[in-house]
């Protein structure tokens, strides 16, 4: 963190006045991202050990704004302490007005037409910018060639199939892949692939489409970056809209080279179908592997556009195993089980302490909610307290008789009930509620379990608590155990 002040200072002649954690990428990359700011300034710090990629995305940006592409200005780095500054774009993604201005299937006009700029502007970073970047830059592979095709595909078999419980035979499903893989290869791939062209790697400064995240970016085919925009699995845009968008992508296309859509659209839903693999994959290895249960949230989208290419889509090859891999997993009961949960309003109740900084939202809502209950009285003070917890019977029974704390329940259930039923009304899937005290002991944990209690079993929500400071308390508690013995 000091490195990020030492650059943010350097740059901007005034000492920082604030530091916020910034998780827009729901916890999937390893980055930190944190904004700080000062008086009249803010920007946006960075903080990674893998320099490769470092230096891609801070040369590609600097590529991409000398042929006046929309993308962040590079302020400040520090190679050697993996840092960097850039320019803060705001906190409004395509994504966020798509979610924010939709009803069903209708999208506002403000986001058809932002998704139109958007779509519009990526054969600059195609084909204009694409012919004179640097492809030894990219990281971790120059082009987006065989073996680039074999780890998306083996990631999908491996982290989502697997995991899945959804069987196959090994060898056919491989026989499909090199198919596949060798279809892929035979489209033209000498443009710029920026890999994870999607709705929350776009940011609307002032309503002005910026983009984002190219560090994964290298040489490869048109038909990948438009698929992803248009595949994107929780944007799950409708069928017509996508059709749409892809005829004026066509039409813009033609303005940069001499192409016929019948030609790209040979190759293009081979290459859907593997942007939704690499995804899967991703929401698989996050969510069944490593237990970040959010992101299975995204695979009910990603099947409901897998539903409407099995029925709509005939690919030039035969994908015998493949296919059936992909009807398997729609008829799946513990696939069908996430598409139920993903209908749910999924609300984080957190319980921390201030002296340990805000709770991070890693569903990428924002943070929601953060009630200060140092107002409180603190059972904390008193000695027969202190080993206890806001879980604790004594704690409780001393907490429920405080008039101030029925009070600061009732204002807290006020705002909270409206916001449940507006976020379900909106379709909205994520709502974080944190409640802060002293230690994060005592009436924090107290609070958020009141809350829980109240909206456990209301019709749509699925509740999930954490306690965040008792956790850290019984994992250095744990930890002291295995070394004293």
């Amino acid at each position: 963190m000091d490195v990020l002040k030492r650059l943010f200072e350097q740059h901007f002649h005034s000492p920082v006045d604030s530091v916020q954690p910034v998780q827009g990428e729901l916890g999937g990359s390893g980055r930190k991202i944190i904004r700080l700011t000062s008086k009249g300034a803010s920007a946006i710090g960075i903080l990674y050990g893998v320099r490769e990629e470092n230096v891609a995305f801070l040369e590609f940006s600097r590529h991409f704004r000398k042929h006046g592409l929309p993308v962040p200005e590079i302020y400040a780095e520090d190679l050697d302490q993996g840092a960097y500054l850039e320019q803060d774009l705001g906190d409004t993604s395509l994504f966020e007005l798509l979610s924010e201005n939709r009803k069903g299937e209708i999208i506002a006009p403000k986001v058809a037409e932002a998704y139109r700029e958007v779509i519009a502007t990526l054969p600059r970073f195609q084909i204009e910018a694409g012919r004179d970047l640097n492809y030894k830059l990219c990281y971790p592979r120059g082009s987006f060639d065989r073996q680039s095709i074999s780890w998306d595909l083996n990631y999908f078999k491996y982290y989502f199939l697997r995991l899945a419980g959804i069987p196959f035979s090994e060898q056919a499903l491989e026989d499909d892949f090199s198919r596949l893989t060798k279809f892929l290869l035979s489209a033209p791939r000498d443009y710029f692939l920026y890999r994870d062209f999607q709705s929350r790697n776009i940011m609307l400064p002032g309503g002005k489409p910026y983009f984002l995240d190219y560090q994964g970016g290298r040489k490869g085919a048109l038909q990948y970056d438009v698929a992803s925009l248009l595949y994107d699995a929780k944007a799950d845009l409708p069928p017509d809209f996508r059709q749409q968008l892809l005829d004026h992508y066509l039409a813009t296309l033609r303005n940069f080279i001499d192409i016929k859509p019948e030609a790209f659209m040979q190759h293009y839903y081979a290459y859907v179908y593997v942007r939704i693999m690499q995804a899967l994959g991703a929401y698989g290895f996050r969510g069944f592997y490593e237990r970040k249960v959010h992101f299975l949230q995204s695979v009910p989208y990603a099947l409901k556009n897998l539903r409407w290419l099995l029925h709509n889509v005939k690919l030039p090859i035969a994908l015998p195993t493949l296919l059936e891999a992909f009807h398997s997993m729609l008829a799946s009961e513990k696939l069908q089980h996430l598409a139920t949960d993903a209908d749910n309003l999924v609300v984080r109740i957190v319980s921390f302490s201030f002296h340990r900084g805000l709770p991070k939202d890693e569903s990428g809502n924002g943070g929601g909610f953060i009630f200060d209950g140092r107002n409180l009285p603190n059972p904390g003070r008193e000695e027969r307290f202190k080993a206890l917890t806001g879980k604790d019977a004594p704690v409780i029974e001393y907490l429920n008789q405080q008039e101030s704390v029925h009070q600061f329940l009732a204002s807290v259930m006020s705002l909270i009930d409206a916001s449940v039923s507006n976020y379900q009304q909106r379709g909205f899937k994520n709502l974080m509620v944190s409640f802060g005290c002293t230690g994060g002991q005592h009436r924090s944990v107290y609070l958020a379990e009141q809350v829980a209690k109240r909206l456990r079993g209301r019709s749509g929500v699925e509740v999930m608590v954490t306690h965040r400071e008792l956790e850290r308390m019984r994992a250095e508690n744990s930890a002291a155990e295995k070394a004293a013995t």
